[in-house]
């Protein structure tokens, strides 16, 4: 029985190890496909030299011991006519540096918007009027039934609605609510909620410094900082910001939105870029000239994120959405514990910081395939 039964660890041990290859190869093909197939949307398309090719192979090679595929580098060099061997494939960043960055199985648990008020207590984070967690209602902090949630949310006046654990901006609404009317479709407060099922949230709006404002009044147009954090040290990746187009909410590229870079000084840099393919928008819908605009606060929100990073220690690498208030100060509307790379905005991979985080990382475990313990 013994030896039934070791044998028995010894076959699901050999499968799971099969199954984790295979879904590896499918999930690495299917980033690369995210990518590739856009190259038919550029208006140019470069194509490496030797010489490039060799840059990039032999930057990888001195790092990881082995090349990486080169669409990334073709695609962003397409894009941005600008060649970087720091480029990272999206698939290599998305499955290997994040993974070993960041613990896995921690994602869930802390990207639920609904408890940014727990984990940064005392911090200036977004307001949150109304909480739903799995299902449970919690009005101002305090707990209350459904029917006592509907009736305080009877009038509001354009407040955010958005799913606590979604991204890309998606199901976020500008909420307005009168004698218990919204302005969703018509529905009541007590129909949207159910709409919305569980495991959301109402927030006050963030009342943006008229500077961010003006680069797009109708979206909380917000500054997206990437950290890496490296011991007692935390070090800033690359800063765009992203600005919503005329009418819109949300400022999120997949919903139209353009990013560009910010410099260290919190000037933007001299176009933006949106989506996969639309490249050097000079200009935002509100007529103001990208290059050299200067952002207020902008030192006040390095050092508010340095700060954060180091509650979160699950994470190495975060992606964060800071907004400045009319106040100046910077103001927290979202982190993401598994950012995507700016890559056309930012014009590189990880900027100067490119071989420092891959080097200190890839030795570490796996967390996605290998486990964390």
């Amino acid at each position: 029985m013994r030896i039934i039964n070791k044998i028995k660890r010894k076959f699901m041990h050999r499968l799971g190890r099969y199954v984790a290859a295979y879904n590896r190869r499918q999930m690495s093909r299917e980033l690369q496909e995210k990518i590739t197939r856009n190259f038919k949307d550029l208006e140019t398309r470069r194509t490496l030299t030797e010489a490039q090719k060799k840059e990039v192979d032999d930057f990888y090679v001195s790092m990881i011991g082995k090349t990486v595929p080169l669409y990334c580098h073709e695609y962003f060099y397409s894009r941005t006519g600008v060649f970087s061997k720091d480029y990272v494939p999206k698939d290599f960043y998305t499955m290997e540096i994040l993974q070993k960055a960041n613990v896995y199985q921690m994602r869930d648990a802390y990207d639920d918007k609904n408890i940014y008020d727990v984990i940064f207590a005392g911090e200036n984070v977004v307001h949150t009027i109304l909480k739903n967690m799995n299902g449970y209602y919690y009005f101002e902090g305090k707990p209350v039934s459904e029917e006592e949630a509907v009736q305080l949310c009877q009038n509001m006046n354009e407040v955010i609605l958005k799913p606590a654990m979604d991204k890309h901006g998606n199901g976020v609404k500008l909420l307005t609510v009168t004698n218990g009317v919204t302005n969703v479709n018509g529905l009541s407060i007590g129909e949207l909620f159910k709409q919305y099922k569980r495991n959301f949230l109402i927030q006050e709006r963030v009342k943006q410094h008229k500077d961010i404002a003006a680069l797009n009044p109708t979206s909380v147009n917000t500054m997206r900082i990437l950290t890496y954090r490296s011991g007692m040290e935390v070090l800033v990746i690359y800063s765009v910001i992203r600005i919503g187009r005329s009418g819109q909410v949300i400022d999120n590229q997949c919903a139209g939105g353009i990013s560009t870079t910010i410099t260290k000084e919190g000037k933007l840099g001299r176009a933006a870029f949106g989506g996969y393919s639309e490249d050097n928008v000079l200009a935002t819908d509100t007529g103001i000239t990208l290059e050299g605009y200067q952002l207020p606060s902008y030192d006040k929100a390095i050092e508010f994120v340095k700060r954060l990073h180091t509650k979160l220690p699950y994470f190495n690498i975060i992606g964060w959405d800071v907004s400045i208030e009319e106040n100046g100060e910077p103001v927290l509307i979202e982190f993401n514990t598994h950012p995507g790379l700016s890559q056309s905005a930012f014009c590189s991979g990880m900027g100067e910081n490119t071989e420092r985080i891959i080097r200190e990382l890839w030795p570490r475990r796996n967390t996605m395939f290998e486990g964390y313990n």
